[in-house]
């Protein structure tokens, strides 16, 4: 058991660095980061796609086609979506649109990570888009969390052996279980697939410094299941940008009025 005190418990936080310890190369720091994916969020997403797993062999998706999705689009909402939208008979346009709304909230967290792990005249523009196809919930929040605590030239290849190693243990687990997915029960899939909803509000909760963080979430758990009965084909949308504006007026107001 790791002791409070342990800062690479199951966070899977990254040891702190002693300034008198020798400097640590660029692969020592990815296989830093290679460790530290293992980790309770790591399980927690590994086991949300083996529910997944079970959804795409259920949609008819064949094995090559789970593991493409998996590898390349990476973002498991983006996924399930775009899974509906090939299952619905959708065409390519409005699948291609389906996904893109599902996947716009990446970019900002992409902009506000990537200044982080750039090194100013040394890092190399492909170096971080490699880096920005890892950037989904799981690993901005731990980056978020334990990069700004490392040197800066240290935080890129952190970073990438964590994201590495994190998909590329995902994407094998994911194979294994489609091909197991048959004899799970139904009820135990869906509940392994249940797990990244809750462990995403949580994880975003903790990770949350500013009051208009949380009023956002607070006001999308409110107005989610609102806007699916209005309007269920944009109710991720409206809910997202109706919670987000009313949360960022209201902390807005808060503010002047204890000023």
């Amino acid at each position: 058991m790791t002791s409070p005190s342990d800062p690479s418990g199951a966070s899977g936080a990254p040891p702190p660095v002693d300034p008198s310890s020798p400097p640590v190369t660029s692969l020592g720091w990815a296989l830093r980061g290679m460790r530290s994916a293992v980790s309770i969020p790591a399980l927690i997403l590994t086991a949300a796609f083996v529910g997944y797993a079970g959804l795409a062999r259920e949609s008819g998706l064949t094995l090559d086609q789970t593991l493409m999705m998996t590898g390349l689009v990476w973002a498991l909402p983006s996924i399930v979506v775009l899974t509906g939208a090939i299952t619905g008979g959708m065409g390519m346009i409005s699948a291609g649109l389906a996904v893109a709304l599902a996947s716009v909230r990446l970019m900002p967290m992409t902009m506000a990570l990537m200044p982080l792990l750039r090194v100013e005249g040394k890092t190399k523009r492909w170096h971080l888009l490699i880096a920005s196809h890892f950037v989904a919930v799981t690993a901005w929040v731990f980056a978020m969390r334990n990069v700004q605590d490392l040197p800066r030239e240290a935080r890129l290849p952190f970073f990438l052996g964590f994201g590495a190693s994190l998909t590329g243990f995902v994407f094998c687990m994911t194979g294994v279980a489609y091909v197991m997915v048959g004899s799970l029960p139904p009820m135990v899939a869906g509940g392994l697939f249940m797990l990244t909803p809750v462990y995403f509000l949580c994880s975003l909760w903790g990770a949350s410094r500013i009051s208009a963080d949380k009023a956002a979430m607070l006001a999308g758990l409110v107005l989610g299941p609102v806007f699916f009965r209005l309007a269920p084909e944009l109710d991720l949308l409206l809910t997202g940008l109706v919670g987000g504006t009313l949360a960022y007026v209201a902390t807005r107001l808060a503010r002047r009025g204890v000023r």
